[in-house]
């Protein structure tokens, strides 16, 4: 070969891919070193590439753009130039140049999925997870970086951020809050996948969250009305026959579904053959014709179930009467309050038990400790002093008027040492043989007045 091509390409390396058709990206160069026309040199270029060569100065050629690059679909080219001279035969030389495409942040991130649902039930764990978003942005590096927000906006008049949150790496949502399906069944939260290029671009996407319903709320029954607000009864005529409708109760469930599907039963009545419940209507009927026997007053304790797992239940009483007339209806509150009387009875009885045991406990106290009380001055004999005979008055005589007691009739009189009432005590005599009654009153009597000492114990 006697020719080369010189090529001084590209002009940057790598190309933006935003590089508008017609764009010069290189120059090249050929040289002959042949004379006339065997120096003459056509130039061509592969046609599977967005370039041409467009002649320039002697022996220059320019490398043009001739479509749009994009980065995404092919970011390398391998051109290859071709230069053939006008000789006889002619010679060729060929040259290959690898062109790289630069990336540019035109590609804002898209979702996966044009929208996405997220499906939870109600009374769920704060932070638990709801669902999974993904963006892909096919930029390089930095520009292809999604980052994950949720948009602002409001759900029940609360920030949605109250309600989920949304992990900004992973797209992971989470709930913030426990739901209750009874305040509201959906809600929809919009989120932002955004890219890292400059300027960034970004793109959102909707996502909707349904809370499924939970057996979390029992019947709630409208009729009768609970036996706080009023009391309620029904009148049944005598001549009633059986299937005849008396009454109904009606419940609702703020639950839905299965969960709010409704039973009744009739628990407890005053006559169980009676009266029987629609299991489904809650419609009370009579099972037969009524009879004289039958008691005036009818109370029924009537149970509403619903079809949740585990079942709720609530319970009310109905209170019907059998009468034609309401001349012949007692006291209603004989009716309303049996259950209670009973009960309050109950009551009373075990209040009264405790008052009594109480009272008699006191009272054993009261008496032990006054028994306690009257036996201790006996215990302090060890301490007793003893009043000598001098001490006691000059007129001191018995009853034969010798001025002295005979021997066998002194006695010997004790204070306690501790004693403030200064208690007189007779402690005992000097021989087995006593006074005549009324001789040893009147002595006893003289004592007392001679000395003023309280005879507490003979």
């Amino acid at each position: 070969v006697n020719f080369f091509i010189l090529l001084l390409f590209p002009k940057c390396n790598p190309i933006p891919e935003n590089v508008s058709p017609g764009t010069e990206v290189g120059i090249i160069n050929v040289q002959d070193r042949d004379s006339e026309t065997n120096r003459q040199v056509r130039c061509s270029i592969q046609q599977n590439v967005p370039f041409k060569l467009v002649p320039s100065i002697k022996n220059y050629y320019s490398v043009v753009s001739t479509g749009q690059l994009d980065r995404e679909l092919v970011s390398d080219y391998n051109i290859t130039i071709t230069a053939t001279d006008e000789g006889s035969p002619p010679l060729s030389s060929s040259k290959t140049v690898q062109l790289s495409v630069a990336d540019i942040n035109d590609n804002p991130p898209v979702f996966e999925e044009q929208s996405y649902s997220a499906y939870v039930s109600e009374n769920n764990k704060p932070g638990s997870t709801l669902c999974s978003v993904s963006a892909r942005d096919p930029d390089w590096r930095q520009n292809g970086t999604v980052v994950y927000s949720l948009l602002s906006g409001e759900v029940n008049g609360a920030p949605v951020s109250s309600y989920v949150s949304v992990n900004g790496d992973t797209g992971v949502i989470h709930a913030v809050r426990s739901f209750d399906y009874e305040q509201f069944r959906s809600f929809k939260v919009h989120v932002m996948a955004r890219d890292n290029g400059s300027p960034p671009l970004s793109s959102n996407v909707t996502v909707s969250v349904f809370i499924s319903d939970v057996n979390d709320n029992s019947p709630q029954i409208l009729y009768p009305a609970p036996e706080g607000n009023s009391f309620m009864t029904e009148l049944v005529p005598k001549a009633a026959h059986g299937g005849s409708l008396v009454s109904k109760v009606i419940a609702v469930d703020a639950d839905s579904g299965q969960n709010a599907w409704l039973s009744y039963h009739i628990v407890k009545s005053t006559d169980p053959g009676l009266f029987t419940i629609g299991v489904h209507s809650g419609e009370i009927r009579t099972q037969r014709d009524i009879s004289e026997s039958d008691s005036m007053k009818q109370n029924l304790i009537v149970s509403v179930k619903d079809n949740g797992q585990p079942s709720l239940s609530a319970t009310c009483s109905m209170y019907l009467l059998i009468s034609d007339n309401l001349a012949e209806v007692p006291e209603l509150k004989d009716i309303s309050y049996d259950e209670k009387n009973s009960k309050l009875t109950s009551y009373l009885i075990i209040a009264l038990v405790c008052v009594s045991t109480f009272f008699l406990t006191f009272i054993i106290i009261i008496m032990g400790v006054r028994f306690c009380r009257r036996r201790k001055p006996r215990l302090l004999f060890d301490g007793a002093v003893a009043i000598p005979s001098a001490y006691l008055p000059p007129n001191y005589a018995d009853v034969d008027g010798t001025g002295t007691l005979r021997s066998a009739y002194n006695y010997d009189a004790y204070l306690t040492t501790g004693s403030r009432t200064s208690d007189f005590k007779f402690v005992s005599s000097y021989n087995d043989n006593t006074l005549p009654a009324d001789q040893t009153l009147r002595k006893m009597v003289y004592v007392c007045r001679s000395f003023p000492f309280s005879i507490t114990n003979f």
